[in-house]
């Protein structure tokens, strides 16, 4: 299996690659494919079938203990190399011990919480930040926007290809055009001086750096958020500009609740929960509120109906009545 594995793994990124997939779900699927392989004593899966995936998943849940997320994405994984690699699509419905999805509310900060947050955070960090409770975005559509993303005539923010490859528009808040038209002016600065060493060009989606070569240069698929330092592109090679790493960003917001002295576990998606329960509050209608998170369902935005009174649902507690 030495001698096969490499060509494999090489099999699958380059399906992942023509199939236009991220390289993080490369990185995360060929994780797991490697996985599969070792688990099964390094047999190639040509050689192996649904009675071998569903084992690998059963070990996940019962011996790992593994959350449901991280089951399907090793589903998922599995299911893309029969399927797209391998080209013999499992036989039969998985049949493997589920982990337990749990049911947990959303943290919600309120509104006074919220401030004391963003009042610990400073310069681009905090700029994020209100955006992601502002317009309720998820950390990497915060990171990936683009300039052309943000309409400051009509007040919004275009989110592409979010989650489950869908577009949506949610509210540029009001108070943040002023300080990111300033923001925008520094890193059109920045762009500028790329392109006078010779570099200035971004990673394009899909197949349009093919359509249009030259795009990637443009001010408008620049990033809202760039990186401070030029890296080189894993796939490609290509030396460009990338966006912030997330990564900053959550520790800033970790250490700013910390600052603030909040007794929640507060992450940067916990804003986005805040922006949805704060919207119920002020009266927009659940479909409003679905359509601005991009939620497929609505049952997944009802979840924040069951936030919106705190302290046992509203419920008065009997030792708070009188004698």
């Amino acid at each position: 299996m030495s001698t096969n594995q490499p060509r494999l793994l090489d099999s699958v990124r380059d399906v992942l690659r023509r199939k236009h997939y991220s390289i993080r779900t490369e990185e995360a699927y060929v994780g797991w494919i490697r996985r599969f392989v070792i688990f099964h004593g390094t047999r190639h899966p040509r050689d192996m079938g649904l009675p071998e995936v569903e084992a690998f998943l059963t070990d996940l849940a019962v011996n790992q203990g593994v959350a449901a997320s991280t089951q399907n994405q090793a589903l998922s994984a599995l299911l893309f190399l029969y399927g797209e690699v391998l080209n013999q699509p499992l036989d039969g419905p998985i049949q493997s011990v589920r982990a337990k999805q749990p049911e947990r509310l959303p943290t919600v900060l309120t509104r006074d919480e919220v401030a004391r947050v963003l009042d610990a955070l400073s310069g681009t960090h905090r700029l994020m930040a209100q955006l992601l409770y502002g317009s309720g975005l998820r950390l990497m559509e915060c990171v990936r926007m683009r300039v052309k993303d943000l309409d400051f005539a009509q007040r919004q923010v275009l989110v592409r290809d979010g989650k489950g490859a869908k577009d949506r528009v949610t509210p540029l808040p009001e108070r943040l055009a002023v300080p990111l038209q300033d923001h925008l002016r520094s890193v059109r600065l920045l762009h500028a001086q790329d392109l006078r060493e010779g570099y200035g060009s971004v990673f394009l989606p899909d197949a349009f750096a093919r359509k249009s070569p030259n795009a990637g240069r443009e001010w408008i698929w620049q990033y809202v958020f760039p990186a401070e330092q030029r890296s080189v592109d894993p796939r490609s090679g290509a030396v460009r500009r990338h966006h912030l790493d997330e990564s900053g960003l959550q520790k800033a917001v970790r250490r700013a609740a910390q600052l603030a002295q909040l007794s929640k576990r507060v992450t940067c998606h916990t804003f986005r929960h805040s922006f949805a329960t704060h919207l119920l509050e002020d009266g927009y209608d659940i479909r409003t509120v679905q359509e601005l998170l991009g939620h497929r369902d609505v049952s997944t935005t009802m979840i924040y109906t069951h936030v919106l009174n705190r302290g046992g649902r509203g419920v008065r507690s009997p030792l708070d009545r009188d004698p």
